[in-house]
């Protein structure tokens, strides 16, 4: 499952990512960076996708929505905290952007975890993935990247069993509506970091994400959003999708060039679909294996091309 990125940095690049995020105290980054800057986008993108299977085990408990809820909201109180964004000096424009940068942020989340409670959790990132990935092969405006993007197709085409008859039709169109969200949240996480500084606009866009999501949850899931241990596992479910992999890669997007960690972003489906196999019990056909390997090939094809234009980018990272 995707994240969010830094809104201090841009994408065309089909992957996901994070940036600039609180970096964890008590010399937390020292000990972390002996890990390498591949192993800790690595260590990143398992935590968010083993978040994300955490996150359907909750599901039961309180429901897609009531989950989103408490994510975004334990997510949101741990930025402003860290971040301490500074809310006057700011133009109506300023605002305006990163609202819609909030916006686009939950309805990402909120559209990809009603897919992943319907659907395998490595079909819907494969599904997912697809936002940045046409956002990249539109934004390049290259012929060979026709070629990822019928590749892709063709890797939609196998998961699909030709039709999305082997998946839930509803829990794939969220999985889309996740991915145009994603596309979305790229460009408005640009737009936010030209106007806010560090990881500000981020810290805010999450607050009026979980402001937004908020109803929706306590109309789903009701006073199942004060269970302790609901409370205890959607806090974990936030730290292990957003605040663990923003420290993570900040560490590494240091020391890292931005096409490196594209590529190795592009992974994220093979992720998920290791942490829905192993925590889930989500196994893979052959054909829904190659489907996935078509879609992560097709998305390194394309950030190469884009940095073969010198536009590669930090990608953003999604739910």
């Amino acid at each position: 499952m995707s994240t969010t990125s830094s809104a201090t940095t841009s994408s065309s690049a089909p992957a996901s990512g994070t940036g600039a995020a609180p970096v964890s105290p008590g010399g937390a980054p020292g000990r972390l960076g002996s890990l390498g800057p591949v192993g800790l986008v690595l260590a990143g993108g398992i935590s968010v996708q083993f978040g994300g299977a955490l996150a359907v085990t909750l599901m039961p408990r309180a429901g897609a929505l009531g989950v989103v809820t408490l994510r975004l909201l334990a997510a949101a109180v741990i930025l402003l905290v860290f971040c301490r964004p500074r809310l006057r000096g700011h133009s109506r424009a300023d605002w305006g952007t990163v609202a819609v940068f909030g916006i686009a942020m939950g309805a990402m989340n909120g559209l990809f975890y009603e897919s992943a409670a319907r659907i395998p959790l490595g079909a819907a990132v494969t599904l997912e993935v697809l936002g940045p990935l046409a956002l990249s092969v539109l934004a390049s405006r290259r012929a060979v990247n026709a070629v990822w993007a019928g590749l892709a197709l063709c890797g939609v085409f196998l998961l699909s069993g030709g039709g999305f008859g082997g998946l839930d039709p509803v829990g794939a169109a969220f999985a889309l509506g996740a991915g145009a969200m994603w596309a979305a949240y790229i460009v408005f996480s640009a737009r936010t970091g030209n106007r806010f500084p560090q990881a500000d606009g981020l810290a805010l866009a999450m607050a009026v994400a979980a402001l937004l999501f908020l109803p929706l949850g306590i109309v789903e899931s009701g006073t199942r959003l004060l269970d302790p241990t609901t409370v205890a596992l959607g806090s974990a479910v936030a730290v292990l999708s957003s605040v663990l992999p923003y420290t993570l890669e900040l560490l590494a997007l240091r020391r890292l060039p931005a096409s490196t960690f594209a590529i190795l972003m592009s992974l994220e489906p093979a992720i998920a679909a290791t942490a829905g196999f192993l925590i889930l019990d989500q196994a893979l056909s052959a054909v829904q294996a190659a489907a996935i390997a078509l879609v992560i090939g097709a998305s390194m094809g394309a950030v190469r091309t884009q940095v073969g234009r010198g536009k590669a980018t930090v990608p953003a990272e999604a739910p």
